[in-house]
């Protein structure tokens, strides 16, 4: 492994991890509780679930009062149950369960059976979407699924399906926030959704829905799956003729005690992976932040501009691409892909290196986190018969990066900031 690749794993990644650690992160502002006069009850779901719980076990001890947290299956034993005041249930994450189904109707209880000197303290992270599945009826698990498949593999963006998970589903989209009112609310907020929108971040369970069931309508007619899922456009043209009751919109009373703190976003990570690149010796050039687009795009355009730095410099950038699928074969996911495609502009260029990584470790459909690659990448990728513009044209990223050793591989993180992407020349003489 050579200097700027070592760099990037050893010293930015690390770095960018420990910036956005839940339990830290939710550590920092625990002191906004501090004077709080009501018992506690704590509500946590997300990736970030169980670390976040620990830590405001841990900080209010006895003025919690229960708790209910969801979390992955292999992160539920790390949650301290303080002897059954704290319920912990398993659920899935991509791809929704009926215990998922089970998470939601308890969660739904739990926050209605909030009461008068109580303060709901929700700890939300990134996956709640996932984890709190609740279909609105005749509406069933399985189709409001395929729909958030197909939405996915169309390139929609999170906002698009948050949208239409918000208006398929009973809790999001502010209807815990009907649940818990008139009890005082606080809500901690992970953000993997850019720009920091309360509303779409875990579908936004406690916070106002701009959004109507004409946008969701308009989501799945306009990705030109409307014919492909009847049921759920049926339910979507019933809400928007007044027939399905709206989520409770900005100006609700029912948000009058809700307060939302955001402890740690992408501009957290991206910031670290500054840091950490200037610690190691290097020019930090520029930093952007809300990068979007198509990821093989964004990827080649990431690796020009590595290409024309001078020795020693590096940029960061953050923010969250889409891939376009389509009924391609392929396996990988979208820092895969923009990895693969950074690779094909810096081949033979002395001393590049790209880094794009998803900070929940999960990448697309795999058991990678993205891609790191160098000026040699590509060179390996054809000693092993792969060919980088044939594997991008079959979205075939993780095969083409295995093939290099550039699969960037940590397991789950439990935490989620969308992702960051990195491009270094080496300093001088470290070619």
């Amino acid at each position: 492994m050579d200097h700027p690749v070592r760099t990037l794993c050893e010293c930015v990644v690390p770095s960018v991890l420990a910036s956005a650690d839940p339990g830290e992160a939710l550590a920092r502002r625990w002191h906004l509780l501090a004077d709080e006069p009501h018992d506690l009850a704590i509500l946590a779901f997300g990736k970030g679930s169980a670390a976040m719980a620990r830590v405001a076990i841990e900080h209010a001890q006895q003025r919690v009062q229960r708790g209910l947290v969801v979390a992955r299956p292999e992160h539920v034993d790390r949650v301290p149950t303080m002897g059954g005041v704290v319920r912990v249930l398993a659920a899935d994450h991509p791809i929704p369960t009926e215990r998922n189904i089970r998470a939601a109707r308890e969660v739904s209880r739990f926050v209605a059976a909030t009461g008068a000197q109580e303060r709901l303290v929700v700890l939300i992270s990134g996956g709640g979407s996932a984890q709190l599945s609740s279909p609105r009826k005749p509406l069933t698990l399985a189709q409001v699924a395929a729909l958030t498949d197909a939405l996915l593999r169309s390139g929609a963006t999170i906002n698009e399906i948050n949208c239409v998970r918000k208006h398929c589903e009973t809790i999001k989209g502010g209807q815990l926030a009907q649940l818990a009112a008139p009890a005082p609310v606080s809500a901690f907020v992970l953000s993997d959704v850019l720009g920091d929108p309360l509303d779409v971040i875990s579908s936004g369970p406690f916070a106002p829905d701009p959004t109507s069931f004409a946008d969701a309508l308009d989501v799945v007619e306009s990705r030109g799956l409307a014919a492909a899922h009847g049921e759920v456009v049926a339910l979507l043209r019933r809400g928007a003729a007044g027939g399905e009751e709206e989520t409770p919109k900005p100006g609700d009373a029912v948000f009058a005690h809700v307060e939302h703190h955001v402890i740690a976003n992408n501009a957290c990570a991206v910031d670290a992976a500054a840091d950490a690149l200037r610690n190691a010796g290097f020019d930090v050039v520029e930093i952007r932040t809300g990068v979007q687009g198509e990821a093989s795009v964004v990827g080649s355009q990431l690796g020009r501009r590595v290409c024309a730095l001078s020795a020693g410099s590096a940029v960061v950038w953050g923010g969250e691409t889409t891939v376009h699928v389509g009924e391609a074969p392929g396996k990988g996911g979208r820092n895969q892909e923009l990895a693969l495609a950074a690779a094909v502009e810096i081949d033979r260029v002395p001393g590049a290196a790209v880094m794009s990584l998803a900070t929940d470790g999960v990448d697309g459909p795999t058991d990678a986190a993205g891609g790191v690659v160098d000026t040699e990448s590509v060179a390996h990728m054809r000693a092993r018969g792969v060919d980088p513009g044939e594997a991008l044209a079959r979205h075939d990223s993780y095969a083409a990066l295995r093939a290099c050793g550039g699969l960037l591989v940590l397991g789950a993180t439990g935490t989620n900031v969308n992702d960051v992407m990195v491009g270094l020349r080496s300093p001088a003489g470290q070619e």
